[in-house]
């Protein structure tokens, strides 16, 4: 999984480096939207709830996977502050199914995606996760997580979460 980093945050969904141009929009949709919305980020618990509640999610006992989890987090500043004082991350690991609602996260992989299995990382502490083969169930989980207020200083998390949202319907009810 690639991952940049934009203005001091990393976002493993980024996959090419942005242009000039992308820079400008998601500083003019941040112009826009950041003042309507407010701090909502749930937690990891929540989110893994909201995924295994949603799809299924088979939990992976692989500690590779685990260590990638945990290694993001601790050697990426912004991550790692999301953590308490003293706390250490706790990563819980899914693979996807291939059947049920799963079936349409599959059959719309991107091409990078092709044929491989979902799987999915989840910081119970911070909130951190990470997908890989499905940058579409990584964006619906970027707008089911929601911002801290951290985030919410940041163009690129706004921007990112306003695409996010509108990909799913969900802009106007996030600015209600």
């Amino acid at each position: 999984m690639r991952s940049i980093i934009v203005d001091e945050r990393e976002t493993d969904m980024q996959t090419a480096l942005p242009t000039e141009e992308d820079i400008a929009r998601w500083k003019e949709v941040f112009a826009t939207y950041q003042t309507r919305l407010k701090p909502n980020r749930i937690s990891g618990e929540q989110l893994r709830d909201y995924l295994t509640a949603h799809y299924p999610a088979k939990l992976m006992q692989d500690a590779e996977m685990d260590q990638v989890v945990t290694g993001n987090i601790l050697a990426n500043e912004c991550y790692s502050r999301t953590l308490p004082e003293g706390a250490s991350p706790s990563p819980v690991c899914y693979k996807l199914a291939r059947e049920g609602a799963a079936l349409p996260l599959y059959a719309s992989q991107d091409a990078l995606y092709a044929g491989s299995d979902i799987l999915i990382g989840i910081d119970l502490v911070s909130g951190y996760f990470l997908v890989e083969g499905s940058s579409l169930l990584w964006d619906e989980l970027y707008a089911q997580r929601g911002l801290s207020e951290d985030e919410l200083s940041n163009y690129y998390c706004v921007a990112e979460y306003v695409a996010c949202l509108t990909r799913f319907g969900l802009l106007e009810q996030a600015l209600m």
